[in-house]
């Protein structure tokens, strides 16, 4: 964000810590996109520059970490108050023209009504389960 002494980035840990930082990661991919930011970032960067690291490191990190995702998105924050947010800035795993591509057999497409539906009422389970009330909240010994 920015203040009136200019643009900071404040990381924010899982337990509750700060960091004041020049860059910063956070997630699964973290640790690809880390590497990125160390041999990249440079005090000097322009805007531009510092918007292709950051694409740059976060496609690292969907690259390198199954669970990062697959699209990028970007959003500037300047002192000016003006902010510019790009959704899908890169989308490096568009599966729609593979999918396009597959010659998938009309038998197995599953068609409305195929499956019959025998019920459509619920009843809750009757097992006398536990609820909060049932609970007895004790002071922890010290």
């Amino acid at each position: 964000g920015c203040d009136v002494n200019g643009p900071h980035v404040y990381q924010i840990y899982p337990h509750g810590s700060t960091g004041k930082l020049p860059y910063t990661t956070m997630g699964s991919g973290s640790l690809a996109a880390m590497a990125v930011f160390e041999t990249g970032w440079t005090e000097d960067m322009s805007e531009e520059e510092a918007v292709e690291l950051v694409k740059r490191a976060i496609l690292a990190g969907i690259f390198n970490d199954l669970g990062s995702g697959s699209n990028v998105d970007t959003c500037v924050i300047r002192t000016d108050s003006s902010v510019t947010m790009n959704r899908g800035a890169v989308t490096p795993n568009d599966v729609k023209p593979y999918r396009d591509a597959i010659n998938r057999n009309d038998k197995l497409n599953i068609r409305s009504g195929t499956t019959s539906v025998l019920k459509t009422s619920f009843a809750p389970a009757k097992f006398g389960g536990i609820s909060l009330a049932d609970v007895t909240v004790t002071e922890m010994e010290t």
